[in-house]
């Protein structure tokens, strides 16, 4: 949003594009080959890995059109809106569940489960909570626009596009927050954690990303964008969920793969088409 409005949208849409393509080609990969294996289940994968496939085709439909304006972003929103209902009402039902089996096998009794919900249902959030939050959003607001301006005078002084500085730059150091969380969620064994980092993050992106962004000014679409960036977004997309249902899972030798993936991308967007 700060790209668009500082007038230097390629950065943004960079950003957002190339943190896809890193999240998935590079953090999963990464992960994957540290870990050696990062389990995922049939559920999560079904849920998440369609919807994520599913917006990176919406968005590749729109910049079919030009520029991404107020309809798109009408259309991302309410995508994004439905997808984030569809999770709580299946937290809901898995929550449920593991209550029923709780009492089923004696754990607990219905009461004390039904106490326990209520007390976490009135903890109160502390002034102390609600002024970091504060403080946090402010200081991601400022940091924010640094990272747009330092891209913007640096690619200036180097020759080096704004659209690359997004796609490399700018997204692999604002992924740097997925990239722990993924890392550390694999090693510990927290594979679905690992996974749904990466896919639910994409998702925000250009869904929350961009549709926010176009609701208030039409974020323009760079032609390599859409001839090279977004099909090759799509196309790690879709190789990951290929080689995490071969046996629902992520190994070592994919997580290569991956990655390899990851570079040759670079070496043709930096190397070859600029």
């Amino acid at each position: 949003m700060i790209a668009t409005l500082s007038g230097s949208a390629d950065i943004g849409v960079g950003c957002v594009i190339g943190s896809n393509i890193w999240n998935i080609a590079g953090i999963l990969g990464i992960s994957a080959t540290f870990a050696g294996v990062i389990n995922s289940s049939q559920k999560g994968l079904t849920r998440d890995g369609a919807v994520t496939l599913a917006t990176a085709l919406i968005l590749i439909f729109f910049m079919f059109f030009g520029d991404i304006g107020k309809i798109a972003a009408v259309l991302f929103i309410i995508v994004y809106a439905f997808y984030l209902r569809a999770l709580i009402k299946s937290q809901k039902e898995e929550s449920a569940e593991n209550k029923k089996n709780q009492i089923e096998s004696g754990l607990k009794n219905e009461s004390e489960i039904k106490e326990g919900s209520v007390l976490s249902k009135l903890k109160k959030i502390s002034p102390k909570t609600i002024m970091w939050s504060v403080i946090g959003l402010a200081g991601l607001i400022i940091g924010c626009r640094l990272l747009v301006y330092s891209g913007v005078e640096l690619g200036r002084t180097l020759g080096i596009p704004e659209m690359i500085i997004g796609l490399f730059a700018l997204a692999i150091g604002t992924s740097i927050p997925e990239l722990v969380v993924t890392f550390s969620s694999a090693m510990e064994g927290l594979h679905d954690l690992s996974i749904g980092t990466v896919l639910g993050s994409n998702t925000f992106n250009l869904m929350i990303g961009i549709g926010i962004t176009a609701l208030i000014l039409n974020v323009p679409i760079e032609s390599l964008s859409l001839t090279f960036d977004a099909p090759a977004m799509a196309f790690v997309l879709i190789l990951v969920l290929l080689l995490i249902r071969r046996g629902m899972k992520l190994t070592r030798i994919d997580g290569i793969i991956l990655m390899a993936t990851y570079i040759t991308y670079a070496v043709i967007r930096i190397g070859f088409l600029g």
